[in-house]
């Protein structure tokens, strides 16, 4: 089941099944319908977006095998306002930066496993969302992370 809401940077939707989300995106979806994991979802990211959230406690289901699987929960390590570089990460799960690229690139469930909070060693690096560049920074900026950005 996917349930959307609108939020400052577009329409967005999470996909659950019955015990956890599995999938997030840019998009158009109904609202959540009573699904408990969906209604928890949209809750929470709404709150996010209103500034009143900065951790999310929704059960999140990341089924990324290898790599990909382990900077998946790295990424939900890094707390809210802060950024790590991909070398940084790199370096943590003994990797190359561009495989961790690659990984942060197939994030399946962005915002709630915030992929946005990853930077190059010498700027913003890439951002697959729907506007790019800027989508990434406008979260970053909400998450009081922009003086990073200087």
């Amino acid at each position: 089941m996917k349930a959307g809401l609108d939020t400052p940077i577009g329409q967005f939707w999470v996909e659950a099944d019955d015990r956890a989300v599995i999938s997030a995106g840019w998009g158009a979806a109904p609202e959540p319908a009573g699904h408990p994991v969906l209604v928890w979802a949209v809750s929470e990211i709404a709150s996010y977006f209103a500034g009143d959230r900065e951790v999310f406690t929704v059960p999140i289901r990341v089924t990324a095998p290898g790599l990909t699987g382990r900077v998946m929960q790295a990424l939900q390590d890094i707390p809210f306002g802060h950024t790590k570089s991909y070398g940084d990460l790199a370096r943590e799960l003994h990797a190359s930066a561009q495989a961790v690229g690659q990984a942060c690139g197939a994030n399946s469930i962005p915002i709630l496993v915030p992929c946005h909070r990853v930077i190059a060693a010498s700027g913003l690096g890439g951002f697959s969302a729907p506007g790019g560049i800027e989508t990434k920074v406008a979260l970053l900026k909400h998450e009081r992370a922009a003086s990073l950005l200087i």
